[in-house]
């Protein structure tokens, strides 16, 4: 069927309006299509299952970026956008405010159909959709789990999920839609679920935290239920088809203090497992719900530091640098090749680990290495975490600030195969807590001139090499291309685009509103475009207080597309 495409496309009979393909030539999207897709589409919130967010479009490249010009554009509603289009076949899905999900001509914005579920929803946080078959699937504001006919916009079946919250995206595998989410006050509405993407019946359950007698249990040390609360709300999980397993991240455990948790902040350990499954990597069958494996990050979290994001899937040469790198396992064999999952904590700590058994081999704090992280220490023999004591809150009203805080936020990383880097933003945010009232505050000693940048990331290595070094704090998704560029948007309301080897400014365009998310490239009739989001999200308040000279907020919602000049 990609190959159909590719013929049509060469003779010339796939130059026709997006809109007219959609409707009369919609091929459903298979689970082999989703594991190799088409160059042209973006479908899934990273592109591809190992969430590289690497595309090997190249027509834009270093060369021809500077060139690029606004192809369209499209006001949106005002409200909160945290997501990330589809495209397929020329088509563009999308979250707008309102909790309304659109499908527009993706050559120019005209609309094709709105889907629509109950009052609106300016506030809904969903992160993005998954395309399967003929089927749009939507994690809806209301805790409810949709199929959306691809070509009609109408629902064809609806799945609740108890309250559990959808601010996260869900991801086809094996032809089920796996969601996750925020589970609030209840254990409850703490878990990842499994639905049949054809019926919408529910197929499993994985809690993130276990009952008495569970496996894990005896790591909560009798804490009541209503106090074993664990979300998925952030970016969904990764896929390796080669294995069958899935790989999703959880968040800090909550009640955020472990006094609120335990009673007595004693009362849970400070060394892995403490807490499980917060602050986890879990490798989980996507055919059963079963785990395979878990890696804890960081246990018995005390400051809301999430480790919920993307789980990144690259195959790579190990030589990891002492010079560079923190934590390194000495049983690696340098220059062996390992297949790795990757992730950078919104708490400020790279960590690799083997992706088939969840063995760690490396891991290093990041941006810098500075006082007041909580994560002390890691015994590289057995990857074992420790939480560092004396960051911890033991009466209810301490005052402290824990670094880092959101340095990479829910904001897409990306990797680029031709540098064996991972790209990603960070920032000198740290948390200042006060018992339990906190704000963000800059970390001490940070230079208020070099609050915010880009990093890439080499994965052989751990050398981290800064760029774009500003005050704008990030607020869009990492975007890395073939055409060895990397494209970023921040609260600057600017939107770059760097050299993937030297980091070099090639292109700009100031939009009117900030970077949100988003970021993504597709091709329709052979034509390369750029799309990106601006809007408000969750993190506009707290950011705007590091770099005040970026308010108000524009409060401009919008999509912004751009391709190169006839």
């Amino acid at each position: 069927m990609l190959m159909l495409r590719k013929a049509l496309r060469f003779l010339g009979l796939f130059a026709i309006s997006a809109a007219s393909y959609a409707a009369n030539n919609f091929i459903p999207i298979t689970d082999a299509m989703l594991e190799n897709p088409d160059q042209d589409d973006w479908l899934m919130i990273s592109r591809t299952y190992d969430s590289q967010r690497y595309s090997p479009l190249d027509d834009i490249n270093k060369v021809t970026v500077p060139s690029l010009t606004t192809a369209w554009e499209l006001t949106l509603p005002t409200g909160t956008t945290e997501t990330i289009p589809l495209v397929y076949a020329g088509i563009m899905y999308v979250i707008i405010p309102g909790g309304r999900v659109q499908a527009l001509d993706a050559t120019n914005g005209n609309l094709i159909w709105e889907y629509k579920r109950g009052d609106d929803n300016f506030a809904a946080r969903a992160k993005g959709l998954a395309i399967y078959q003929d089927m749009i699937y939507y994690t809806a504001p209301d805790s409810v789990v949709v199929a959306i006919d691809a070509q009609t916009g109408e629902e064809r079946w609806s799945a609740k999920t108890d309250s559990r919250g959808h601010t996260s995206a869900p991801l086809i595998v094996n032809g089920k839609v796996i969601s996750g989410g925020a589970c609030f006050s209840s254990r409850d509405n703490c878990y990842l679920a499994a639905h049949d993407a054809r019926t919408g019946n529910e197929l499993w359950r994985f809690y993130t935290t276990p009952e008495p007698g569970q496996p894990g249990d005896a790591s909560w040390h009798g804490a009541a239920l209503e106090n074993r609360l664990a979300s998925t709300w952030g970016l969904p999980g990764s896929f390796d088809p080669d294995t069958n397993r899935i790989y999703w991240g959880i968040a800090n455990p909550m009640p955020d203090l472990r006094l609120d948790r335990h009673g007595d902040a004693e009362a849970t350990d400070i060394a892995a497992p403490a807490d499980l499954y917060s602050n986890s990597t879990v490798a989980l069958n996507p055919d059963t719900g079963e785990l395979d494996w878990y890696y804890q990050h960081l246990p018995g979290d005390d400051s809301d530091l999430d480790h919920a994001h993307e789980r990144t899937l690259v195959t790579t040469m190990l030589a990891p640098d002492p010079a560079q790198v923190k934590w390194i396992n000495p049983a690696i064999t340098n220059g062996e090749t390992r297949e790795l999952s990757v992730m950078i904590s919104e708490g400020g700590t790279v960590f690799v680990n083997d992706r088939h058994s969840g063995e760690f081999l490396w891991a290093t704090p990041f941006p810098n290495d500075v006082e007041g992280m909580l994560l002390e220490d890691i015994d590289v023999n057995t990857g074992r975490t420790y939480l560092n004591w004396d960051m911890v809150d033991k009466t209810g009203n301490t005052s402290r600030i824990v670094c880092y805080w959101n340095t990479r936020s829910y904001w897409p990383t990306s990797y680029h195969p031709g540098t064996n880097s991972l790209f990603t933003s960070w920032i000198e945010a740290c948390r200042e807590l006060d018992g339990r009232n906190w704000r963000v505050v800059p970390r001490p000693g940070s230079d208020e001139n070099k609050l915010t940048g880009l990093a890439s990331i080499n994965l052989s290595t751990g050398a981290i090499t800064t760029f774009a070094v500003g005050r704008a704090p990030a607020y869009g998704a990492m975007l890395t291309t073939a055409g060895d560029l990397v494209f970023h948007g921040d609260m600057s309301k600017s939107f770059h685009a760097y050299d993937v080897e030297t980091g070099e400014l090639l292109w700009e365009s100031e939009l009117p509103g900030y970077i949100s998310m988003s970021t993504i490239t597709y091709a329709v009739n052979g034509k390369q475009y750029v799309a990106v989001m601006t809007g408000d999200n969750l993190k506009t308040p707290e950011l705007l207080t590091l770099a005040p000279e970026l308010g108000p907020s524009p409060r401009h919602t919008g999509i912004t597309v751009f391709a190169l000049p006839k």
